[in-house]
């Protein structure tokens, strides 16, 4: 660990970089599918690129959040172990491509994500659906309630921020099931912001309401790609809760397989992301969060965020990657 680390605990701050690198590798092999309309090469190609840059950093890595149980992928599934094996002993979630359907017709908003925590930090989340709702800093808590109407929230929300609900809007994901939470929110007065894909970032864009025009993330969505914005979310500052949204039987047998004992709890942010949490994000295809891939004259080009939760550090990376053949000299 670096010198300051040891003594108050936490993830070497070295880390951080390493990370980022892990995700720049990710989101470059994506992004050379960015538009083919092949969603699984391009998944491919970030889990491939991730995991071989993850097997270079000097961690004992355990993969928490993945691509899924160890008989349905190769490699980045949950239980994996990453690293040389020589670290500090972290827990891993991944989504080598947040957004492949928005990759694949080359939208706006796919990320390269991972999340880095001290073992124990993240929520052993099932790959199920999740009932999410989230805002930024600088509200009072408990401000947020899951089980609240939209209304109640929305009109909180609005008082808290000294506005009328008619200049809050909330970000949900374009989806038939969110019909009847899309006219409440509209009855309530709220704008909404339909997002077809890629709900960690619709949550980041909370924490910046006067940039993005997100006041509020609702809705269902994947309950890991909810620890993923919990853990971006404790690094930044906010609110957020969410409970698991099973569809069948299996799926409550899945979680309780996972040591899920109460399908139907709420979880707070510091529940689903805990501890020294570091948290990267590389944009794959440009938005209102990160620039994508450019590849110009020989080099690729990226933009990535590292957050950090023991230091509230944002950091905003730039590089340049001389390509050789098709790989980036990471």
């Amino acid at each position: 660990m670096g010198a300051n680390d040891s003594k108050a605990g936490g993830l070497d701050r070295v880390l951080v970089l390493e990370v980022a690198r892990v995700t720049e590798a990710a989101a470059i092999a994506a992004a050379r599918l960015r538009g083919r309309g092949d969603e699984k090469a391009a998944d491919k190609a970030a889990v491939d690129a991730m995991r071989s840059e993850l097997g270079k950093v000097h961690i004992r890595g355990r993969v928490v959040i993945g691509e899924g149980e160890m008989d349905e992928s190769p490699m980045l599934y949950i239980g994996e172990q990453v690293g040389i094996g020589d670290g500090p002993e972290v827990d891993i979630a991944v989504d080598p491509l947040e957004g492949t359907t928005i990759c694949a017709k080359a939208m706006p908003n796919a990320l390269a994500v991972l999340a880095v925590s001290e073992r124990g930090g993240l929520l052993n989340a099932p790959d199920m659906y999740m009932n999410k709702i989230a805002i930024g800093p600088g509200y009072p808590d408990g401000i947020i309630d899951l089980d609240a109407p939209p209304a109640d929230t929305l009109n909180a929300l609005a008082k808290a921020k000294g506005v009328p609900v008619s200049e809050i809007t909330a970000c949900i994901l374009d989806r038939p099931r969110h019909a009847d939470l899309i006219a409440a929110v509209r009855k309530a007065g709220a704008g909404v912001q339909l997002i077809p894909d890629g709900d960690i970032a619709g949550v980041i864009w909370t924490t910046d309401a006067e940039e993005t025009g997100i006041d509020i993330y609702l809705g269902i969505g994947g309950a890991p790609e909810g620890v993923l914005a919990a853990a971006a979310l404790r690094c930044i500052g906010g609110q957020m809760q969410g409970r698991l949204h099973p569809l069948k039987k299996e799926e409550e047998t899945r979680a309780a397989s996972m040591g899920v004992t109460d399908i139907r709890r709420k979880y707070n942010m510091n529940e689903m992301a805990s501890g020294d949490v570091i948290f990267s994000a590389t944009g794959v295809t440009d938005g209102s969060l990160l620039d994508g891939v450019h590849f110009r004259h020989g080099f690729a080009e990226t933009e990535t965020v590292v957050l950090r939760s023991k230091t509230g550090t944002v950091r905003r990376i730039k590089t340049s990657f001389r390509m050789i053949g098709t790989k980036p000299s990471i």
